[in-house]
C-alpha cells in the first residue's frame, strides 16, 4: 500500500509539474509556437483515446464484466465533464481566440476551470493506482502529454490577458496542485473501498473520451492544408500506438 501512494503521489507531482511549461514559451516565436501546439494537441487526442480504450475500458471490463452498468458510468463521466465546462464558461484554449469569447473573464475562469478539472485529473490518478501499478502508470502518461498543449495554451492566454510572466506560471501551478488533493482524497477513501476503485475507472475512460472528442479533435479540423493535416493524422495515430505499446512495457 505504501509503495502505491508513492508511486501516485509522485506521478501527480510530475503532472502538476506540466503547468510550468508555458515558460518555455517565451523563448519560442508566436507563430512557431501556434504551429506547435496543434501538432502537440493530434498526440494528446491520440494518447488520450488510446489510454481511454487500450487501458482503461478493458480493465473496468474485468471488474463489471460487459454490464451496461459499467458503460453508463462511462457516459456519466463523460457528462460530468460536460457539465463542468458548462458551469464555469471554460474550454481548453489553444488558440488565441479564447479570450474574444470572454473578454472579462477568461484569466479567472480558465484557473477555477484548470482547478476543477485537475482535481478530478487527481481522483483518476489515484484510483488508477489503486487498481494496479502499471494502470496508473499508463493512465498519468496519457495526462502528461495532455497538459503539454493545455498548459502552454493557457499561459499564453493568461499573459496576453493581463497577467505577468511570474503571476501566470504561480497561478497555473498552483490550480495544478488541486491534483495532488484529489490524489490523496482517492488513494484515502479507494483503500477502504473496492467499489471506489471499480467507478473511478469508467469515469476516467469517460473523461478522456470527452476531452479529446469535444475539445481537442475539433482543433485539429480548423486546419485543412493536406501537409498540416498528413502530420496531424500521423501524430495521432502515434498518441494511440504509443499508449498500445505501454500495455507490454509496463
Amino acid at each position: 500500500m505504501i509503495t502505491t501512494w508513492l508511486y501516485a503521489i509522485a506521478a501527480v507531482l510530475v503532472v502538476s509539474i506540466m503547468s510550468l511549461i508555458g515558460i518555455l514559451t517565451l523563448a519560442i516565436k508566436e507563430r512557431r509556437m501556434r504551429q506547435t501546439i496543434i501538432y502537440l494537441v493530434s498526440l494528446s487526442a491520440g494518447a488520450l483515446l488510446g489510454g481511454a480504450f487500450i487501458h482503461l475500458i478493458p480493465e473496468g471490463i474485468e471488474a463489471y464484466g460487459s454490464s451496461s452498468t459499467f458503460f453508463i458510468l462511462i457516459l456519466a463521466g463523460m457528462l460530468l465533464f460536460f457539465i463542468m465546462e458548462k458551469a464555469i464558461i471554460w474550454h481548453h484554449c489553444h488558440d488565441d481566440g479564447c479570450e474574444t469569447h470572454h473578454p472579462k473573464t477568461v484569466g479567472p475562469m480558465i484557473l477555477i476551470g484548470d482547478a476543477l478539472h485537475n482535481f478530478i485529473d487527481g481522483l483518476i490518478i489515484g484510483g488508477s493506482f489503486l487498481a494496479s501499478i502499471p494502470l496508473g502508470i499508463t493512465t498519468s502518461l496519457a495526462m502528461i502529454i495532455h497538459e503539454i498543449p493545455q498548459e502552454i495554451g493557457d499561459f499564453g492566454v493568461l499573459v496576453h490577458g493581463g497577467y505577468s510572466v511570474k503571476k501566470a506560471l504561480l497561478m497555473n501551478f498552483l490550480s495544478a496542485l488541486t491534483a495532488l488533493i484529489g490524489t490523496i482524497i482517492a488513494l484515502a477513501v479507494g483503500s477502504s473501498s473496492e467499489a471506489f476503485i471499480d467507478m473511478v475507472i469508467p469515469f476516467a475512460a469517460g473523461g478522456f473520451i470527452y476531452i479529446a472528442a469535444s475539445d481537442l479533435i475539433p482543433e485539429l479540423h480548423k486546419t485543412t492544408k493536406l501537409s498540416i493535416s498528413i502530420w496531424q493524422t500521423l501524430l495521432f495515430v502515434s498518441g494511440i500506438i504509443i499508449m498500445y505499446f505501454l500495455k507490454f512495457i509496463i
